[in-house]
């Protein structure tokens, strides 16, 4: 009963969040997440590109990649651009230790029951110098303000754990990841009005350079590192003489 319910909740939370970012301001931050995207995975070359997730079903955040094979993972399968779509749990990936180039995390840590969990598995099928992009909301923000009013509604995505910068960097430190570097995305409070989001525009460029850190949504590039073993050889040394110095030792015999 209990894995059942928990489906059922993470279906809900999907379709809310589905339908969040078609209206407004979802729109407006698909539209800066699209096209931050296009600009990392552009450069993510290899065979296999993973994403684990799809918050916004309307997008195709894997478009720009010049890998070979794009593969989209969620709950439930959808159609769209990706060449391939698999059905599963994210803490559980159906993928060959060190086998993907590349995976993108779009909102998947802010609505896991498992985070840490996830993130294991992601340092598991990513090859040594793979790279992972992690998209969050930034609890630090008027983004994460607007979370503190709204959680208790229960509407995704104000009901998500929106985990800072700095605790992602700890974990991915542990699992012996190196950050590379971060991106802050929508420096407008989520309003609901188009037209008042469209007159706020000239908030973006404030923010980033005013007050970078705070933006509503971040974007994480990080590289999975690989601790290469230097042999040591051995110091050899003559062991100690079995038979007394005054003994006369054996001779062999042909």
């Amino acid at each position: 009963m209990g894995g059942e319910n928990g489906e059922k909740l993470g279906t809900s939370t999907q379709n809310q969040l589905a339908h969040w970012f078609r209206g407004c301001p979802g729109v407006f931050l698909s539209e800066q997440e699209q096209a931050c995207l296009d600009k990392r995975v552009a450069s993510l070359f290899g065979h296999h590109i993973v994403q684990i997730g799809c918050a916004n079903p309307t997008a195709d955040l894997l478009q720009k990649s010049p890998a070979r094979h794009h593969v989209v993972l969620g709950k439930a399968l959808r159609g769209g651009h990706p060449e391939l779509s698999l059905c599963s749990d994210p803490a559980l990936l159906p993928f060959a230790t060190d086998s993907v180039d590349a995976v993108v995390l779009p909102h998947t840590l802010d609505f896991s029951s498992q985070p840490h969990q996830v993130l294991r598995e992601v340092e598991r099928i990513l090859i040594p110098e793979g790279r992972l992009l992690i998209i969050g909301f930034n609890p630090w923000s008027l983004w994460g303000g607007w979370r503190l009013l709204r959680r208790r509604s229960g509407v995704s995505p104000w009901n998500g754990r929106f985990f800072t910068t700095w605790r992602i960097h700890d974990w991915l430190t542990l699992l012996g990841f190196d950050l590379e570097s971060c991106d802050q995305l929508m420096y407008r409070p989520p309003l609901r009005n188009r037209v008042l989001m469209q007159r706020l525009e000239f908030l973006e460029g404030m923010g980033q350079r005013w007050w970078p850190v705070i933006g509503g949504v971040y974007v994480l590039q990080a590289v999975k590192r690989t601790v290469t073993l230097t042999p040591i050889r051995p110091r050899w040394r003559m062991g100690k003489r079995v038979l007394p110095s005054n003994a006369v030792e054996p001779t062999t015999r042909t």
